[in-house]
């Protein structure tokens, strides 16, 4: 009998949209069972070979969008990326999509707390979010980045598109 162990932080955004930290070879039997199109890979890294040869082999397109290496690793992922991943996700011919970065919990953690913004959740529930996967790591300047972040500037009318 196959057992299927998802990654680290895993957790589902939306129908057909799920995040999670970086998945190794365990994982790959559940992550298989999701059937993804796309995964949105936000760490500034290149993922694990191991990783790769597995998207490769399930014909998952893997689109890379790490942060800039140049960056201090604490600062909150740039503007830029969160608005190019956002309208990867409000876009429903990516489903199956996920979303992950190394472990889970900042990158992704501020992008699916964007996208709650988005979805016009109230910010104490987005930090409930953030926080139930980032535990003891929280880093206040990924949430001042969601509170501050402009939804102007991702065009509303993919959200109603039932993301």
């Amino acid at each position: 009998m196959a057992h299927y162990i998802p990654p680290l932080n895993f957790g589902m955004v939306g129908d057909d949209l799920y995040r999670s930290g970086q998945p190794n070879e365990l994982n790959f039997p559940f992550l298989e069972k999701l059937q993804l199109k796309k995964i949105i890979f936000l760490a500034p890294d290149e993922p694990s070979p191991q990783f790769q040869n597995f998207v490769e082999d399930q014909d998952i397109e893997l689109i890379h969008l790490g942060m800039d290496t140049h960056q201090n690793p604490w600062n909150p992922i740039s503007e830029e990326i969160v608005i190019s991943a956002l309208k990867i996700i409000l876009n429903p011919d990516n489903y199956p999509l996920h979303i992950m970065c190394n472990l889970g919990r900042h990158r992704t953690g501020t992008v699916v707390g964007c996208l709650r913004k988005l979805q016009r959740w109230n910010l104490t529930s987005i930090f409930e979010e953030y926080r139930r996967f980032a535990g003891s790591k929280v880093r206040l300047l990924n949430e001042q980045f969601i509170e501050l972040f402009d939804t102007d500037l991702v065009s509303t009318d993919l959200v109603s598109n039932g993301v």
